[in-house]
């Protein structure tokens, strides 16, 4: 009787049917192990990725506000300078702004000053009425505008018996005079006139030599060399 090769067969391939689907289920979830790791890494990346961007746009952001900052800073002092300057110019121009015309005036002064001292003294004390008169209104006139000056601001420079200050005196010669210090005023040739903290004209002096120095406190300005066009204009 010949044996049923057919079940034999089945029966002996039966257990790998049987292990072929554990394997199947092993490997499958072998590859999702590995498929849910690489994600995991994959989503750790990123997530590296984005906090390294998150960072990069902090610190571009703080260097932008730092730069901002110190642009707006630096406006405001730009600002408040102008304003300052700008108050300076208007405080300037209202002293100032009469300058020119009052250094013309100075001329016009002078003139009046000439033209009373070349009246000789007898004449003066002559008596005539009319001649009296008119040497009083020229002095009146001079003392008018004189008056009128100071209002703005024009001062009068006479610095007899004062140290010299190149700033505000013109040295136009120098007189041996031991007795008082060296760079003592001994003279005035013109009287000088300023406005504000500003020389309209220097006062043209005298200046003596030979003397002791002058006293630190007092000054240690020296006088200059002495001005031939101003002392022959004088």
């Amino acid at each position: 009787m010949t044996p049923y090769k057919g079940s034999d067969e089945a029966m002996s391939e039966q257990p790998k049917d049987t292990r072929a689907p554990e394997e199947t289920a092993a490997q499958s979830e072998y590859a999702q192990t590995a498929a849910e790791g690489e994600a995991f890494q994959t989503t750790g990346q990123e997530a590296q990725d984005e906090q390294a961007a998150d960072y990069e746009a902090v610190v571009r952001l703080v260097k932008e506000n730092e730069e901002l900052k110190d642009r707006a800073l630096r406006l405001a002092a730009e600002t408040e300078n102008l304003r300052r300057r700008a108050a300076r110019d208007v405080q300037d121009a209202k002293a100032y702004s009469i300058a020119n015309f009052a250094r013309d005036m100075l001329q016009v002064a002078d003139n009046l000053d000439r033209a009373l001292e070349a009246v000789p003294a007898e004449v003066k004390e002559s008596g005539d009425a009319g001649f009296k008169a008119l040497v009083e209104g020229v002095e009146l006139t001079g003392r008018a505008m004189m008056a009128s000056l100071e209002r703005h601001g024009v001062r009068k420079l006479d610095p007899q018996g004062e140290g010299f200050d190149p700033n505000f005196h013109q040295a136009m010669f120098e007189v041996p005079d031991p007795s008082v210090p060296a760079g003592t005023v001994v003279q005035v040739v013109q009287t000088g006139y300023s406005i504000g903290e500003r020389v309209l004209r220097p006062a043209m002096v005298g200046v003596a030599r030979g003397g002791p120095k002058q006293a630190a406190a007092e000054g240690d300005a020296e006088p200059g060399p002495v001005n031939a066009q101003a002392e022959k204009d004088a």
